[in-house]
């Protein structure tokens, strides 16, 4: 009797205990993130031009999914299905360590903010998805239209599982080592020898008439170090003295050191790309996303009138050389005398 006993409490017991620990159990929070279904990539298809850092910002809608997330590239082939080893390869790339801010007084202090790190040439940022092209990659490593490309998958990852985005499509343009360009972005080809200016205020010598569409601008590569040149030239090609265009701010033309003005051209030692970042400063436009140079000159005109004469250029050069910008008057010479 006292055994039954004994063995009625220890069933209690047990039975207490387990539906105890149930409840315990049912009511601890669960530390698992979710991974939701409206997680989703708004564009599926890249195309950069190559020879430039390319990022593609805001391209995850998050959705309900927990953060953080893990983001990869897997998979990458080319269009035909076969391995594309070249994009999984590691490359040198020459990355950003300091802020740049554009009051830099330097080319050294400019290169001890950057830094060389190895990279795939395309690349995933692993918490926010956004993806990247640097600028190391070029036409010579990569496939270019008006090849198919590539085809990559994208995982993403939390404590709660995996999901996977498919089929995305990698189809880089050929590389234009400056802006405007007059190359054609698939096949590479000159469609021209110049670019127009960004703005023009200038009247002609012999009409009186604005220049506007006569002024054209040549870039050229000449060496392979790091500086830019300015020149004028007119229907002729007979070199302008830059010293006429009085007014410019030639210690502001663009984030340069070491200024040496003549009566042929105006150079400067320069850091690549210009500008260097898309962050706004004084060299650039005002969204950073291009440098300005102005060239100003100011003559009495009709009625002795005080004309504010200039030429604007809004321009990119991503190839690091020794590059001459040569803004050029076809149609009929500046009037820089007064009236």
């Amino acid at each position: 009797m006292k055994n039954m006993k004994n063995k009625q409490i220890l069933f209690f017991s047990l039975l207490g205990a387990t539906l105890s620990f149930a409840s315990c159990k049912k009511n601890l929070p669960d530390n698992r993130l979710s991974l939701a279904d409206n997680t989703l990539y708004v564009q599926q298809n890249f195309q950069p031009v190559l020879g430039r850092n390319t990022l593609f910002a805001n391209i995850v809608q998050y959705g309900s999914s927990s953060r953080p997330l893990d983001f990869k590239i897997i998979n990458f082939r080319t269009f035909a299905g076969d391995p594309a080893d070249e994009l999984n390869k590691i490359y040198p790339v020459s990355v950003w360590k300091k802020a740049y801010d554009g009051t830099e007084k330097s080319l050294a202090e400019i290169d001890e903010k950057r830094a060389i790190e190895n990279h795939p040439l395309f690349e995933i940022r692993p918490h926010s998805g956004e993806l990247l092209m640097w600028a190391a990659a070029n036409s010579n490593t990569l496939k270019t239209q008006p090849d198919s490309g590539y085809v990559f998958d994208i995982e993403m990852s939390n404590s709660g599982g995996r999901k996977y985005f498919q089929n995305f499509r990698l189809m880089p343009l050929k590389e234009r080592d400056f802006e405007p360009s007059y190359l054609d972005p698939v096949l590479g080809q000159g469609t021209s020898t110049s670019v127009f200016p960004s703005a023009v205020n200038i009247v002609g010598e012999r009409t009186g008439q604005n220049l506007g569409g006569s002024v054209r601008v040549l870039f050229n590569k000449v060496g392979n170090g790091r500086s830019i040149t300015f020149k004028f030239i007119d229907t002729l090609s007979q070199v302008i003295d830059p010293n006429k265009f009085a007014t410019t701010d030639w210690k502001n033309l663009v984030h340069g050191f070491n200024m040496v003005k003549t009566n042929t051209s105006v150079k400067f030692d320069v850091a690549y790309p210009i500008p260097l970042t898309d962050y706004p400063t004084r060299y650039t436009t005002v969204f950073g996303g291009q440098a300005t140079s102005v060239f100003k000159f100011e003559r009495k005109g009709f009625g002795d009138v005080l004309e504010k004469n200039f030429v604007a250029l809004n321009y990119n050069i991503y190839k690091q050389g020794d590059w001459e910008v040569t803004i050029w008057f076809t149609g009929e010479k500046p009037k820089f005398d007064n009236d």
